[in-house]
């Protein structure tokens, strides 16, 4: 049975960490706001764009349209990439989102399909490295940026551009966590190559009227597909980060918490120890006192 002495240094010890996890989450607390301001506001501009494209692309149509929205015609090569956060400590976060892409990848490669993957993050460039080898082709690390913006996310649409380009990927599809709340947040999956209308992204009411496109929406789309593919995996990054710092609020206020149970417990034990041992002593006092 431990000593009282090591009981109080356990005691101790909890007692660092719950400060530790308490400071952890205020931290996460104060960055959480900034991030979900700038996934709430990078929403409408993705959702914008998205609207645009599906309005030019209803006047394109067969030979005309840009590879990037009709596809290459095949659906054999499929490039996987999974946006995670570099850090730990966020409870499920990461975990949750490599699970969604393990099972795709799964049923991919059961399906005979060539898979490629591309790791955002150091969470997933850690898992799937290990899981599954060579057919992870690149990684990038957000930690290499200051702040997440538009030169984290520029590297990854230029390398998923030159794949699709130099036929190494058919389909494109990017996993990712979408901020719902800060108990809430949902693994998501995202088609970017052949571009798709997503449901929330109608066409452009036109009100009847005609629009002649000078120059031809063709020509548009050509421009605007790449850069889709940019600002989709921005909103997708700025969704990861609000749901990062949510997830890593709530774990480290359980763990305060549950740092405070325990830290309860062992007071408790402590002082029973402590009681039961002074007990003793009296016993022995009294009882050589009687025997003199």
């Amino acid at each position: 049975m431990a000593s009282l002495k090591e009981m109080r240094n356990r005691i101790g010890s909890v007692k660092a960490t719950q400060k530790i996890t308490k400071a952890m989450q205020m931290v996460a607390a104060a960055k959480l706001k900034r991030a979900q301001d700038q996934a709430e506001n990078a929403r409408p501009y993705a959702e914008r764009m998205a609207s645009v494209i599906a309005n030019l692309a209803a006047g394109v149509s067969g030979e005309g349209a840009p590879r990037l929205l009709a596809g290459t015609g095949s659906d054999q090569r499929h490039l996987i990439v999974v946006a995670t956060a570099d850090k730990g400590l966020a409870g499920g976060f990461s975990t949750n989102v490599i699970r969604a892409a393990r099972e795709r990848i799964n049923s991919l490669i059961a399906s005979g399909k060539d898979v490629r993957i591309v790791a955002v993050g150091r969470k997933s460039r850690d898992q799937l490295t290990r899981l599954y080898g060579d057919k992870v082709v690149r990684t990038f690390e957000l930690s290499e940026h200051k702040t997440l913006g538009l030169p984290a996310a520029q590297p990854v649409a230029e390398l998923i551009a030159e794949a699709f380009e130099a036929g190494e990927a058919d389909v494109v599809t990017l996993f990712y966590s979408q901020f719902k709340s800060v108990i809430q947040q949902v693994p998501t999956a995202k088609q970017l190559v052949p571009a798709v209308v997503e449901g929330g992204a109608e066409p452009i009411d036109l009100n009847g009227a005609v629009y002649e496109y000078e120059p031809s929406e063709e020509e548009i789309l050509e421009t605007l597909l790449p850069r889709n593919i940019t600002t989709q995996i921005l909103a997708a990054l700025y969704e990861n980060q609000a749901g990062f710092f949510g997830a890593q609020m709530a774990a480290m206020d359980n763990a305060t918490r549950n740092a405070g149970d325990l830290i309860n417990a062992l007071t408790l034990q402590y002082n029973r120890k402590r009681q039961a041992q002074i007990t003793t002593e009296l016993i022995e006092i009294i009882a050589g006192a009687e025997a003199l």
